[in-house]
């Protein structure tokens, strides 16, 4: 633990946020900068690294339902994509081949196509780390995203198995086999294990030792044991908190792996001008993925954002090309020459996906046109209906707020929610809630001018980007009723008031109110004597 390696990680963190980046864009830049010092990535870094990627992957699996890789945009559209982005690049680097550049003289079609194969991948950590931070993993477009990031790392564990020959051993079967006696036995120890320290040792368990450790003993790719594991536990009701209580260990340990890309020090210009070209084309993907999602009859938006979260190259290209510099089908300067372009694409995906509303909104004419004439499933016309109070973000806090409201004015109150899993549950349970992202232009455009029916305006969303963005979209149609919010910590409360909010409550400290108030007017209390607080003598 280098004092130097710290500050820079935290100086450049810290400076990226300022100017409304994403931490992990400085945290690259810090590994560069450590670079041009002779700083090199070590055992401990790459340990780091490497324990926040499979802390990751089990977080992934926690939050992830298998009937939603099932999805035809998901299954369907990462292979198209990787089929016709391997077709594209292949092409494109034989072109370069045949037109006399040394960098790429005397190329093969099968390293041209091993290399096609490596930039097709999109990177998980990246993906995840942004969609965390915009509070829209759970929306359609985030588990979009996640999805097919999901089916490409299983394409990259096909082609590492039988690209080394070496094919998972007989007890692999045995460990698949057991998974669902180690499903219901995690289940059990999860509905006992507490909320404290033990419950954080516990995911450490699964990840590490009954998913990782498990999956490679047996020849199988140790990240997808851990992916698997979190799965197994998605349905579980406690998972969400199990996913939490990993969160912060998780992306401190995640710092190390975007320093260790930045470590791999400065390229040469010849490594330098070949990492451009790359990064030149990488609009190809994203065109291709937004022309693929739109064909599975999602909207215009949801296919834009989604295919800027898949914007970049992966950690896995690295993989499959560090395999294939060690079978010596590539040279060592094409490793570095992805691993540089991986690192320029999180620089440049890192501030399209924080404006690609706004960037939708510049297009939007433009690529409406390419919609289908049919609607997605999840994403069905929203009808503002006579409803007097809007409940946005139905969880726990959202739920305990709407049921209140509907003691108190009766069935004029509308949850919303863009969860499709969480508006069925609360339909089931008789609540009028509705499907609908409202960060999504489109639904803002659907409501009546001046807010129509609604008076009150109640904003549970966890994410604090995701609340301003609703409360400028209000002053913006002079809604004229009241809106209120809630906070996790004391100094949003100003940041929500500055954003129009007409007033703002920390969560915690109303959850002490609420259960002072609860004790009260629920219990015999008469034997406590009330004092009143002696007046100072004048």
């Amino acid at each position: 633990m280098d004092p130097l390696v710290i500050l820079l990680a935290f100086g450049c963190g810290y400076l990226a946020n300022l100017v409304n980046l994403p931490p992990l864009v400085g945290y690259l830049v810090a590994g560069f900068a450590l670079s041009t010092q002779g700083y090199e990535s070590g055992p401990a870094i790459q340990q780091i690294a490497d324990i926040g990627v499979t802390i990751l992957l089990f977080s992934i699996g926690l939050k992830l339902k298998i009937k939603s890789l099932l999805r035809p945009e998901v299954w369907g559209g990462a292979t198209l994509h990787m089929l016709v982005t391997v077709a594209i690049f292949a092409v494109g680097l034989m072109g370069l081949s045949t037109a006399g550049l040394s960098f790429f003289a005397d190329m093969s079609l099968q390293t041209a196509l091993l290399i096609a194969f490596a930039l097709s991948f999109s990177s998980t950590v990246f993906a995840v780390k942004i969609l965390e931070e915009s509070g829209r993993s759970q929306a359609l477009n985030g588990r979009t995203a996640i999805g097919v990031l999901i089916v490409q790392d299983i394409f990259a564990v096909l082609f590492l198995t039988f690209s080394t020959g070496k094919m998972p051993t007989p007890w692999a079967l045995l460990v698949l086999g057991m998974l669902p006696v180690a499903r219901w036995i995690f289940m059990r120890i999860l509905d006992r294990i507490g909320h404290g320290e033990l419950q954080v040792l516990f995911g450490f368990f699964l990840a590490f030792c009954a998913g990782a450790a498990a999956f490679d003993a047996v020849g199988l790719k140790a990240d997808l044991g851990a992916l698997i594991m979190g799965m197994l536990l998605a349905n579980h009701p406690r998972a969400g908190d199990l996913a939490e209580s990993l969160m912060n260990i998780k992306d401190f340990l995640l710092v190390g792996f975007f320093l260790e890309i930045g470590l791999a020090g400065l390229p040469s210009m010849q490594v330098l001008s070949v990492s451009f070209i790359l990064l030149a084309v990488l609009p190809i993907k994203v065109a291709l993925f937004f022309l693929i999602f739109t064909r599975f009859r999602l909207k215009a938006r949801t296919s834009f954002i989604s295919a800027f979260n898949l914007a970049n190259y992966s950690e896995f290209g690295l993989i499959v090309g560090g395999l294939a510099v060690a079978n010596g089908w590539l040279s060592r300067d094409w490793l570095l020459a992805i691993a540089v372009a991986l690192s320029f694409s999180f620089v440049v995906a890192a501030p399209f996906n924080r404006t690609a509303d706004a960037l939708f909104d510049k297009v939007r004419k433009a690529l409406k046109r390419c919609e289908t004439g049919e609607c997605h499933p999840d994403e069905e016309p929203y009808e503002a209906g006579t409803w007097q109070v809007a409940v946005i973000g139905m969880g726990r806090v959202g739920t305990g707020a709407y049921e209140y409201l509907v003691d108190k004015y009766g069935p004029t109150v509308l949850g919303i929610d863009f969860n499709a899993e969480t508006v069925d549950k609360h339909q089931e349970e008789g609540r009028q809630v509705g499907l609908a992202d409202v960060t999504d232009p489109e639904f803002w455009r659907k409501l009546p001018e001046q807010g129509g029916q609604i008076k009150l305006v109640l904003l549970t969303l966890p994410n604090l980007n995701a609340q301003i963005h609703v409360a400028n979209k209000l002053q913006e149609r002079n809604f004229p009723g009241v809106v209120a919010a809630m906070a996790q910590f004391d100094d949003e409360l100003e940041i929500l008031r500055e954003a129009g909010v007409d007033t703002s409550f920390n969560v915690f400290r109303e959850a002490g109110i609420g259960l002072g108030s609860h004790v009260c007017n629920t219990l015999d209390l008469s034997a406590i004597e009330s004092r009143k607080p002696e007046e100072p003598a004048s």
